[in-house]
């Protein structure tokens, strides 16, 4: 029976001062040791989900639970649920604090009043772990943006997290570091963590994903298996996404074989019934 490391029942959220709700009576679970995607147009919810998530806001009602139990929003709570929860933005200049990779890397833990020992030995194996081992005493301003991606995720992981979100992670990046980023990520899913990544890249998402959550108005529209969810094509063309490149060149091979399959039956018959 499938668990639910993270579930929201019926959220809803509204920025102040505004009348919109960013969520609309939102009911999702996450589901235990999964790869899910997040997918929706721009203003949908999503990022607002991530900020949930790891009790950054919190809802104006509704309920949000952390393995079957609801999220408490004192201060010790908090930071017991952040270092289970790791989230990273967009942007990495949003996460990056410190002057040096290494110091970054140290960051969290520091604040967790860690010994000095066990702090240095975490930071050490992240540096391993993320092939950050050369750029351990680089000033964190002098990295390219794919470097800085690849901080931010050891900044987060070096805290041992249970569920990993990842806000359009591949956002502006190459074709290769989005490769090396996709195979940091493999890394990290199959030592335990489960992972929910926001995405407009819907090709990457067709080919990563076991799970697929597609958002809108601040509600969830649709789930499933990646291929369950973009066969669904007029309610994927009505909420403006697109269909990955992939599942349709899957879909006409599908087809062709089908056809092909049909006129051998068609002239099976034929010739059965033949004088």
């Amino acid at each position: 029976m499938q668990e639910f490391i993270l579930e929201f029942e019926q959220v809803d959220y509204n920025y102040p001062n505004t009348k919109n709700k960013a969520l609309n009576g939102l009911t999702l679970k996450i589901p235990t040791g999964k790869k899910c995607a997040l997918i929706g147009q721009n203003g949908c919810g999503k990022t607002t989900l991530f900020l949930l998530c790891n009790g950054l806001y919190q809802p104006n009602s509704g309920r949000i639970l952390w393995k079957k139990r609801p999220i408490d929003y004192n201060r010790k709570s908090l930071i017991q649920l952040r270092q289970k929860v790791g989230l990273i933005f967009q942007d990495p200049e949003q996460q990056l604090v410190a002057s040096t990779v290494e110091e970054d890397i140290s960051y969290g833990l520091c604040n967790l009043g860690l010994p000095e020992t066990e702090i240095k030995a975490r930071v050490e194996q992240a540096l391993v772990e993320f092939g950050l081992t050369e750029l351990a005493q680089r000033p964190v301003h002098h990295m390219s943006l794919g470097q800085k991606k690849r901080v931010s995720i050891a900044d987060v992981m070096v805290l041992q997290p249970e569920l990993l979100l990842l806000d359009e992670p591949t956002a502006y990046l190459d074709k290769l570091h989005t490769y090396n980023l996709m195979t940091t990520l493999k890394k990290i899913h199959s030592s335990g963590t489960t992972i929910l990544m926001a995405s407009h890249d819907f090709d990457l998402v067709y080919r990563w994903a076991d799970w697929v959550f597609v958002m809108g108005d601040g509600k969830l529209l649709l789930e499933g298996k990646p291929a369950e969810i973009f066969n669904q094509r007029e309610i994927i063309e009505e909420l403006r996404l697109e269909i990955p490149l992939i599942h349709e060149m899957v879909s006409t091979l599908e087809l062709i074989d089908e056809k092909a399959v049909l006129q051998k039956l068609k002239q099976q018959i034929s010739n059965q019934f033949r004088f």
